[in-house]
């Protein structure tokens, strides 16, 4: 009879390890996520003024083939449903109410555009769907206290316009600035950003021309800049108008210190419109690997980038480092889909995208690294400078923090 006693409670001890166990493999799913597959939502501009980034969604929905072909998220097929909303936020707000409550996506991800997004983000929260990795650098994107289900992806507007103020400083102390940017929320960032970056010598700004995505044209904004005597100019603009500076610059003899918001740095949708003489010893700065660079010709990531194009892209821009920037998103969010395991929640989905720990996709720069906290909802906050030698981007300087201070 003792030795039935001292059995019991191992007996109990066993049976409530299966219990607990049998509990921490239940799977649990939200709309959107099954035993088969997980769906995911995402809104790009495939046409209007911003359509030069619509390689981004066709970027993703490659990614994701190839992620399936593999054997996708734990057995897990991944579905891609993505709409086009113009560069338009009523449109944008059309297309996302579509994804939450008729295709019950698990999560939107990587919705390109700072206006589009903002249209969407209140009600993405008020609905508690991941607005996840958002591709755009605007600092509103990492507020955890008022937006939980909101994160950005790519390092903030404000931190590069830091940087390129801070540039001009230690480099061209006595230089007068012309500055060009475009007329929305990712405009004002950076511009926010180079005037902190500037600090006392902020003064030194003495033109500035606005332009709205939907002008023809930035021609006259760029001819007046000149007039002003700036011998420093800034562009903080997106790849078409980048592309109409360089090219109108270099038509009417400016031959400013140029400095390119990373936005716009393409080889091939931004420098070659532009021309690539005229291009030549344009400054900006760089988190991933420029394919297009020789420094990177044996790089066996880069490698793998480029077979991976072949393979599941081959329509796609090899020079254009847009699609870089889809692949290495993409490859965050397989990341954090692969850290959820059978809790296909979209909270536990948050809480993952809030445990990435120096996670890097190899497309990045070396020594760029991706972290958050619950707290802390800017994945990346790390640059390096780079400059255009005619033919491709040569980086210079060490890798900068652009953390503090905060966005």
């Amino acid at each position: 009879m003792r030795h039935l006693k001292l059995l019991l409670p191992a007996a109990i001890a066993g049976l409530s390890l299966i219990f607990v166990t049998g509990a921490s493999a239940q799977k649990i799913y939200d709309p959107g996520a099954s035993d088969t597959e997980i769906k995911i939502g995402n809104i790009v501009p495939y046409s209007g003024p911003l359509s030069a980034y619509a390689t981004i969604g066709r970027s993703h929905a490659a990614y994701f083939k190839k992620i399936n072909d593999e054997g996708g998220i734990n057995g897990r097929k991944l579905v891609l449903v993505t709409y086009d909303d113009a560069y338009s936020p009523s449109k944008a707000m059309e297309q996302t109410r579509k994804l939450v409550e008729s295709d019950e996506v698990l999560a939107v991800f990587s919705s390109v555009g700072t206006p589009t997004n903002l249209a969407t983000q209140k009600y993405l929260n008020s609905k508690k769907v991941p607005q996840l990795f958002v591709a755009t650098g605007a600092s509103r994107w990492g507020d955890p206290a008022n937006f939980p289900w909101t994160m950005g992806w790519q390092p903030t507007y404000k931190s590069e316009g830091r940087i390129l103020g801070k540039y001009i400083v230690a480099n061209h102390p006595g230089g007068k600035i012309a500055v060009l940017w475009q007329n929305d929320d990712s405009g004002r960032d950076i511009l926010t950003g180079l005037r902190e970056g500037l600090g006392s010598k902020a003064n030194q700004i003495i033109a500035e021309r606005s332009y709205e995505a939907t002008d023809p044209t930035v021609d006259s904004q760029v001819a007046g800049l000149r007039d002003s005597g700036a011998n420093i100019f800034v562009s903080l603009t997106a790849p078409k108008a980048a592309a109409q500076a360089i090219r109108k610059s270099a038509e009417i003899g400016w031959k400013p210190v140029y400095l390119q918001s990373n936005v716009s740095t393409s080889v091939s949708s931004v420098l070659q419109p532009g021309g690539l003489d005229n291009s030549k010893d344009i400054i900006s700065t760089a988190f991933l690997k420029d394919p297009s660079d020789p420094t990177w010709k044996e790089d066996p990531a880069t490698k793998d980038w480029f077979a991976f194009m072949d393979k599941y892209f081959p329509d796609g821009d090899k020079t254009n480092s847009v699609n870089v920037l889809a692949y290495a998103s993409a490859q965050t969010l397989v990341h954090v889909l692969k850290q959820c395991g059978d809790d296909l929640t979209r909270a536990n989905v948050m809480r993952q995208a809030a445990r990435l720990k120096d996670f890097r996709s190899e497309m990045m720069l070396p020594g760029i690294v991706a972290n958050t906290s619950e707290s802390d909802f800017y994945p990346l906050e790390q640059l390096q400078m780079m400059k255009f030698d005619g033919k491709s981007w040569v980086l210079f300087g060490d890798i900068i923090d652009a953390s503090s201070p905060r966005h």
